[in-house]
């Protein structure tokens, strides 16, 4: 029995041991894990989460040999919690980098990535990580400065969307939240393709890799790993998006941790490290066109704030320079055309200039309804220049280094082979090492906005104590000196350039504030061009001017200011004729539109097409009426635009208005080719037009108005009806003439003596004369041609009556009278001519009209007792 029991009790000592035997591994493994979940914890607090997913890895083995232990299902529920606690800081360290880039950063996240095998997730995390942060700063940046003065407000709008900020957004600070947009904006893309570009220059990098499974991506844990990652990560990423806002925490990893095995270019790390950064890389550069897309949109609803339409003309201009200059960046940035945004801002363009041309439009109104139409003083006329119109005037915002404006790349005809297409990154380079061309001006916008005002209302004191504000480098570079400006406009040019209006008392232009500055005058005008002057005239060729300096600047919607100068000009016509032109009754008893030729009616009917929405009458020009006074050299009376009836005007205004409009005309002739170069080719049809059809009828307008201006002085109107009713049925022919002859001749020495006293020029007054003459001319041809009976003897004496008419009418001129009116006995002596040849006359004669022909043919029919037949037969041919 006692051997029995020790035998028992020695075989279970044995199994006991056996059990313990088996039983320490097992602890020694426990024990191991234990050690292996504090190093995880410690690995990531110091950011080592290359090591730490490296030792993950066999944690998930060790606890994968022993799952059946409750233990150690209790730490494979913990790994999920660390893991998302991980990543979340991984994600923290990955925005860091998109926000700011860093080389050591950039490679921790690679490295943990590529060691859980999730490398296109990480590609995506990156592009996501860029669009929440273009997303983020831009709502960020307005916020920031539309509602940081008032806590109270903040609160309130604490929900606005990006659009709603974007309308609540003050003139004053629009400039400074677009300079901010586009700093963070550009900050984004340098980030975006410093991530995109960077590339392993065979460096010896040093991992702690040292399993070969690990290098090919196949350790036992790594898909799941993948799986846990790609799971957790798409809940924080679709969390961040909706926050919009994440801390950033940026561990330090020196990427020596481990044991400190180096790897060379050609080891199997190396190559996983540089495939990683490879496939990111090219994932981003397929991808970058929808971080430009997104980030035009932003920019796009921020011009979209009415704010963009109301600062002034040179902030504006400011603005666009600096929208054009991140066009090219973006541009470089994405390596295609940025044509959406580029119509968006040609939009805004147009927007702006409407605007800007309702402005001026209003002030020529305003100064064409005060104009005295007295011409200024040839030293007052001489201050001003318009060198931007003839072409050689400088723009309204110089470059700071003497370079073209990078606005002329927003051509529309602009070549797709300028953008930096296909696969290549380097086109962004430059830009990226120039840095941020918008960080420097930033700080300066808040003061440049205490100093502007809607559209033209900038006060001279901004650009005499700003001149460096004036030059915005809009090339790509960075340093301060070229924000400074080495070249400036001077500031007399810049008064001149900038002012808006023309003084409704003195009739200067409003910035002149220094009269008396020596300046060098343009070859292109002479002393004739100064002394033709009116306070309208200066005003319509200063703003034609600066339309013509903006076409340099602006020449995105160049076509458009184009058109403006055209509109501008053609309501100084309209007025000039609506003031000059209209009269009730001429001396031929035709009303004034009757006598206009062809191309004076068809730029007037140009006119009341392209300027309708501008000219609001009651009744166009060509159907207007006015009945004019005795010309006196007495105040004129104010007028309504467009409603010169009852305006009386003395003979040195009219002339003046006649010589002003003809000096505009010569200066816009001598802008032509200056105009034209400033247009693309396909626009020479309108410049064309335009010369053609109202320039060109400038000559048809002076005339009419100096003929209009003679038909008032004469006062003959009422001598059609007394040569009428004369007593032409006569059957002896007597010694003596009518007496209207010596009624018209008295009234022709009237006349002569108004011009002598007038203060016109001589030649002016020997034209008028000569108008005179014709004007007589007519109204003798208007009165016979109403002649009801008359005998030969009656026609006898109409010749009689003309010759004295002649020889009296000598006297008072220097030319020939007989030509200026062979046409009256022309018509006299049609009355002898066989009825088969007047409709034969009457083709060769277009210069008397169908009325007048009509009255000859029914005289001569009833004096000559034509059958009934014959006169309607003659009548009918003429048709």
């Amino acid at each position: 029995m006692n051997e029995v029991s020790r035998d028992l009790v020695v075989n279970t000592d044995s199994k006991k041991k056996q059990a313990l035997m088996h039983l320490l591994p097992v602890l020694a493994e426990l024990l191991h894990a234990r050690d292996m979940q504090v190093s995880l914890e410690s690995l990531v607090e110091e950011g080592n989460f290359c090591k730490a997913f490296q030792v993950l890895s066999e944690y998930l083995q060790l606890l994968d040999s022993f799952s059946e232990l409750s233990a150690i299902q209790e730490m494979s529920r913990g790994v999920e919690v660390w893991l998302g606690r991980t990543l979340q800081k991984l994600d923290s360290l990955l925005l860091g980098v998109c926000q700011e880039f860093k080389e050591e950063g950039y490679l921790t996240v690679v490295d943990a990535y590529a060691l859980i095998g999730d490398i296109s997730g990480l590609a995506e995390k990156i592009q996501s990580f860029f669009m929440q942060e273009v997303i983020s700063e831009t709502y960020s940046v307005l916020k920031s400065i539309i509602l940081y003065e008032d806590q109270d407000v903040q609160m309130q709008n604490s929900r606005l969307t990006y659009s709603d900020l974007c309308l609540q957004i003050p003139e004053s600070k629009f400039r400074q939240c677009l300079l901010r947009t586009l700093a963070v904006l550009f900050k984004r893309m340098c980030s975006y393709h410093e991530i995109m570009g960077f590339q392993l220059e065979n460096k010896v990098l040093e991992c702690p890799a040292t399993n070969a499974k690990l290098m090919k991506g196949g350790t036992p844990g790594s898909s799941s790993i993948k799986e846990s990652t790609t799971a957790t990560s798409s809940a924080d990423t679709s969390g961040r998006m909706d926050s919009g806002n994440v801390e950033s925490d940026k561990p330090v990893s020196d990427g020596r941790n481990g044991d400190g095995a180096t790897s060379s270019s050609g080891s199997p790390w190396y190559q996983l490290r540089k495939e990683a950064i490879t496939f990111v890389s090219q994932t981003l550069q397929r991808g970058r066109k929808n971080l430009w897309q997104l980030t035009t949109s932003r920019v796009s609803v921020l011009l979209s704030a009415s704010a963009a339409a109301s600062t002034s003309i040179h902030q504006f201009l400011k603005n666009y320079e600096d929208l054009s200059t991140f066009i090219l960046a973006g541009e470089a940035f994405c390596g295609v055309e940025a044509f959406e945004f580029r119509q968006k801002l040609k939009g805004v363009c147009g927007n702006y200039f409407a605007a800007f041309h309702r402005q001026n439009v209003s002030a020529l109104k305003m100064v064409l309804e005060r104009e005295t139409w007295l011409r200024l003083p040839p030293e007052t006329a001489q201050i001003i220049s318009f060198a931007g119109l003839v072409g050689d005037g400088a723009p309204l915002i110089a470059a700071s280094d003497g370079r073209s404006s990078n606005s002329r790349v927003l051509r529309a005809d602009k070549s797709a082979n300028k953008v930096d297409t296909g696969a290549k990154k380097s086109g962004f380079s430059p830009w990226l090492r120039n840095g941020n061309p918008f960080l420097l001006k930033v700080s300066s916008s808040h003061k440049e906005a205490h100093n502007s005002s809607p559209l033209n209302g900038t006060t001279s004191v901004e650009y005499e104590g700003n001149a460096d504000n004036i030059h915005d480098d809009v090339s790509p570079r960075g340093d301060e000196n070229h924000i400074n400006g080495a070249n400036f406009i001077s500031e007399e040019e810049n008064e001149d350039l900038l002012a808006d209006f023309i003084d409704e008392d003195s009739q200067l232009p409003s910035r002149i504030s220094k009269p008396n500055l020596s300046r060098s005058y343009s070859p292109h005008f002479s002393n004739d061009d100064f002394t033709a002057q009116t306070g309208s005239s200066l005003c319509l060729l200063r703003s034609m001017d600066k339309y013509a300096r903006l076409m340099q600047k602006l020449e995105i919607v160049n076509v458009e200011f184009f058109k403006g100068i055209c509109q501008l000009f053609e309501m100084f016509f309209y007025f000039v004729f609506e003031t000059f032109g209209l009269q009730n009754m001429n001396s031929s008893g035709k009303t004034s539109t009757d006598s206009l030729n062809y191309r004076l009616k068809t730029a007037l009917s140009q006119i009341t097409q392209d300027c309708e929405e501008w000219i609001k009458t009651s009744s166009g020009p060509l159907s207007s009426s006015t009945a004019h006074a005795d010309l006196t050299p007495t105040a004129p009376q104010n007028t309504n635009f467009g409603s010169p009836a009852g305006t009386s005007f003395g003979l040195k205004e009219r002339c003046a208005g006649a010589d002003t409009v003809a000096l505009v005309a010569r200066i816009l002739h001598r802008s032509r080719t200056n105009l034209q170069s400033l247009l693309l080719k396909s626009n020479t049809a309108i410049v064309e037009a335009f010369f053609v059809h109202l320039v060109g009828a400038v000559p048809d307008l002076v005339e009419h108005i100096h003929r209009t201006t003679a038909r008032i002085l004469l006062h003959i109107n009422g001598y059609v009806d007394r040569i009428a009713n004369a007593k032409w049925e006569l059957k002896e022919l007597g010694m003596e003439h009518n007496g209207y002859v010596d009624l018209l001749l008295g009234e022709f020495k009237h006349y002569k003596t108004r011009l002598a006293h007038g203060g016109i020029q001589k030649e002016v007054q020997d034209l008028l004369l000569d108008y005179g003459l014709e004007i007589v001319a007519e109204t003798l041809i208007e009165g016979l041609s109403r002649v009801k009976r008359c005998t030969d003897e009656g026609r006898a004496l109409m010749s009689l009556d003309l010759q004295v008419l002649i020889n009296g009418l000598q006297h008072f001129v220097s030319i020939n009278v007989k030509p200026k009116l062979q046409i009256v006995e022309t018509f006299i002596k049609a009355y002898y001519l066989p009825e088969t040849e007047y409709v034969h006359w009457a083709r060769a004669h277009p210069e008397y009209s169908k009325n007048q022909i009509v009255g000859l043919i029914n005289l001569v029919a009833s004096m000559k007792g034509w059958k009934r037949k014959t006169r309607l037969e003659v009548l009918e041919k003429m048709e």
